[in-house]
């Protein structure tokens, strides 16, 4: 007799701890979501690239045939500028050029010329800021036996021109009437400098 009383109070303790245990658990639970949100920082860190062309700009060959009569004929280069500096400090493009010689007959020195501003367009796979361009035009090349002082011929302002984008002038020639066929030659020189 006494052995079953034993027995069920040892059924009953058991109870009781179980039931003690499932309450400090839900107490511990509600303790941990009770807790405050916690501040955390992310850091990016994104380091600077450089300023220059994506490939350098091709040559532009112009032809045309004598009619007796003045021409100007057109011919376009795509120049792909990158600006990857991160800066927003701008940018620009500067040209000379030796005088279109074949042998001993020459064109003019003023005979190369921009009658309007480049177009600009972001590159494929840029998300690029195209530039702002304060540029007068139309814009001659300077030209001469040997090639004078560079002058702008684009530009972009502060924090335009990020990315890459490539600019597109449409290079016009002047051929008079009195020009003597021959195959003339000039040596183009393109610099791309930081800053407007």
């Amino acid at each position: 007799m006494m052995q079953a009383v034993e027995s069920r109070d040892r059924g009953r303790g058991s109870v009781r701890r179980r039931v003690i245990a499932v309450l400090a658990l839900t107490g511990a639970v509600l303790a941990w979501a009770a807790q405050p949100a916690s501040s955390l920082t992310g850091t990016a860190t994104i380091t600077a690239g450089s300023l220059g062309f994506v490939s350098a700009p091709g040559n532009v060959s112009f032809a045309a045939t004598l009619n007796g009569t003045d021409q100007t004929i057109t011919q376009t280069q795509p120049i792909d500028v990158s600006d990857a500096t991160g800066s927003g400090a701008g940018w620009n493009l500067t040209a000379t050029s030796t005088t279109f010689t074949a042998g001993a007959k020459t064109l003019s020195t003023s005979a190369t010329t921009l009658t309007g501003a480049p177009t600009d367009a972001c590159d494929a796979g840029a998300t690029c800021t195209p530039a702002t361009n304060s540029i007068t035009y139309p814009y001659t090349l300077p030209a001469g036996a040997t090639a004078p002082t560079a002058t702008k011929l684009f530009n972009a302002a502060a924090n335009t021109g990020l990315g890459n984008q490539t600019i597109t002038p449409s290079w016009k020639l002047s051929v008079p009437a009195s020009t003597q066929a021959g195959t003339y030659t000039s040596t183009w020189t393109l610099s791309l400098v930081s800053g407007p």
